[in-house]
């Protein structure tokens, strides 16, 4: 059955409001951001937003699925290919960087998140942490390690956050991982190497 016109314009709609708010999220974090703001940003009235979403809790989890779910996805395409655990680190800091003021924001800001938005940020770390774990054991790397795979996942995760969660002091004019990102890689690698 086709699409009539008005479906299609609330679609393109919706989805300009998601967009909207990735973007405004990126930029001023979720708890601090309007539904006025994004709807601002969207260049559509207030009441436009909430003939779309009912809540802003409701508009926030879609916004995290979805840009979740993207990157869950090319965390997957890119890190099915990987070889060894540090082509899967450059792989997943890759992954982040596409999107890191917006990420940056859910490191800070995810224990204050509605229960669906918390359910798939950790979905994103579930998924992250199954193509950590294939990687390690395609690789060999830390396969002797008295180090627990979950832990050695969580050293990872914990370094990347802790340097994204404050920006402001490890890349106050740029980008965190542009900065950063080769230098964590290599230095995790030498860690759990050092422990094999």
């Amino acid at each position: 059955m086709k699409k009539t016109t008005r479906q299609l314009q609330k679609e393109q709609t919706r989805t300009a409001l998601v967009k909207a708010a990735y973007d405004v999220f990126s930029v001023q974090g979720i708890q601090a951001t309007r539904m006025a703001d994004i709807a601002k940003a969207a260049g559509v009235s207030h009441g436009t937003v909430f003939l779309h979403f009912s809540t802003q809790e409701e508009l926030v989890a879609e916004v995290i699925e979805t840009y979740c779910g993207e990157i869950a996805r090319q965390t997957h395409q890119e890190g099915a290919d990987c070889l060894t655990l540090r082509e899967f680190l450059d792989a997943h800091l890759a992954g982040i960087a596409k999107h890191e003021p917006f990420y940056t924001r859910l490191v800070i800001e995810n224990r204050l998140l509605p229960q669906e938005a918390r359910d798939a940020w950790i979905g994103l770390q579930s998924a992250v942490s199954l193509h950590f774990s294939q990687a390690l054991e395609r690789g060999g790397e830390g396969t002797g390690a008295a180090v627990p795979l979950s832990i050695m996942f969580n050293m990872w995760l914990g370094l990347v956050h802790y340097y994204l969660g404050n920006g402001d002091l490890f890349a106050p004019e740029g980008s965190v991982l542009q900065r950063h990102g080769q230098t964590l890689a290599e230095n995790y690698m030498k860690l759990i190497q050092e422990r094999s």
